[in-house]
């Protein structure tokens, strides 16, 4: 595709479910496979008859119908496919944010060591599906592979797109600021100066975009500091100069191994103390604070400790229904990854909290937790690559391809099995199309028999 130029290809339709038009046929002729039916659901078009060409159900006319070992169904009866929300209003109780990820480009002839190959139009096209459920967008985060595929290069543009496109769609935006410029790794260790400089040109390149500041955890200031007083000093410095009220983000060492150790020690009572004493001494500067520390009682009670009006958004993939319902101290919003893709779950979720009814909030939303624990387990950095994988079998994306290579940073029996978790929470909204997708995937990398 010609970059830098929106086509049609990927936009949501009606339904809110993106296109793959331009997937030539056997004649090399444009298909039309996603595109609604008068159900609202896509076609499968893609699965070959003897003919080449679908029957009018989008299944192989005389072929030998793949066993269950070849494309694996899920191990329970699925829900009914989750439809988007679209409702005009906004959520009311909660503010939620997905961080999302970015769609490589599987055409481009780069290796994992070279600049990401994004394909624009369908990275824009899945935000377009977030706002179009009622979330917000956490753009150029760790789940957009900050650091692990996309460079500070890619992620500026990525934000000054996307920060384009919300303002055209009225969606909410925030962006992650950070030092990725600077590489630690690479031997050239740098100075606090040099971390609040860097800092200082992403948060820059935010604000001129027009979206909502996210301070990350900077590798590069782990590796500089020398204690507190570093990290006082740095964000004091950030937080003056911001234009608007930022969202500061504590990711765990987890998440990045390269964050052992932040806000200058490992003691994490002590680390809170000091990641507070930030917040407190500018608080008309902090709309909120993203934990992402997976320890719910932590969290718990760092936010009874958050000055008045400032948020906790928790980045706890484990324990999200309990800390987003809250209790009688408070509750947490959510700017977490698992949202990407959650969000029809989370916000329908949230419609019930807004309609005062906390159990069916619950009863949506706890038995998603399965599915994000197994995408997040040990090591928890890949869990990017589970989230790719349900993007493609939910029909948002052509391809399983992540720039760097990721795709292969997870086992074929985990993605098997994120599959069947997935389908049992109707994530997919033409269950023939993942079935179809999962199987060929497996079967080309010869796990297609049990």
């Amino acid at each position: 595709m010609t970059k830098g130029k929106p086509t049609t290809q990927g936009k949501p339709t009606t339904q809110g479910k993106p296109t793959t038009q331009g997937k030539p046929t056997t004649q090399g002729k444009p298909t039309t496979e996603g595109k609604p039916t008068t159900q609202g659901k896509p076609t499968t078009e893609g699965k070959p008859t003897t003919e080449g060409k679908p029957t009018t159900q989008g299944k192989p006319t005389t072929q030998r119908k793949p066993t269950t070992a070849e494309h694996p169904t899920p191990t329970a009866h699925p829900t009914p496919p989750t439809q988007p929300t679209r409702q005009a209003h906004p959520l009311r109780t909660r503010t939620l944010l997905a961080a999302a990820h970015v769609v490589a480009d599987p055409r481009a002839d780069v290796s994992p060591d070279d600049p990401a190959a994004v394909d624009w139009d369908a990275t824009l096209a899945f935000r377009r599906h977030l706002w179009a459920h009622g979330l917000g967008v956490a753009e150029a985060m760790d789940t957009a592979q900050r650091g692990m595929g996309l460079d500070w290069a890619g992620a500026r543009e990525l934000i000054r797109r996307s920060a384009a496109e919300a303002r055209a769609v009225g969606g909410r935006i925030a962006c992650g600021a950070g030092t990725d410029q600077l590489r630690p790794e690479d031997g050239t260790p740098p100075t606090p100066a040099d971390v609040r400089h860097a800092y200082e040109e992403q948060l820059a390149v935010v604000e001129e975009a027009g979206a909502q500041p996210v301070l990350m955890a900077s590798r590069a200031l782990a590796a500089a500091a020398r204690g507190p007083d570093d990290y006082l000093d740095t964000y004091g410095e950030l937080l003056r100069q911001a234009a608007r009220p930022v969202i500061l983000h504590w990711l765990g060492p987890m998440f990045d191994p390269a964050l052992e150790g932040y806000w200058g020690t490992r003691d994490l009572d002590a680390a809170t103390d000091t990641f507070l004493e930030v917040v407190a001494a500018r608080p008309d500067k902090v709309d909120g604070v993203k934990i992402s520390l997976l320890d719910a009682d932590r969290e718990k009670a760092l936010r009874r400790r958050l000055p008045p009006g400032v948020r906790c958004y928790t980045g706890d993939d484990f324990h999200y229904p309990e800390l987003i319902e809250g209790d009688g101290h408070g509750h947490s919003d959510a700017l977490l990854g698992v949202f990407d893709p959650l969000a029809p779950v989370a916000a329908r979720a949230v419609r019930a909290l807004d309609a005062g009814d906390p159990r069916a909030f619950r009863a949506l939303l706890d038995p998603t937790v399965e599915l994000a624990r197994h995408l997040f387990a040990p090591p928890t950095r890949y869990y990017k690559t589970g989230v790719v994988l349900l993007a493609w079998l939910a029909g948002h994306q052509d391809h399983f391809t992540m720039v760097g290579g990721l795709q292969s940073a997870r086992s074929l029996p985990h993605l098997r099995r994120a599959y069947e978790l997935a389908g049992r929470l109707g994530l997919f909204p033409d269950p023939d199309l993942a079935e179809h997708r999962m199987g060929a995937l497996l079967t080309v990398h010869g796990a297609g028999t049990r």
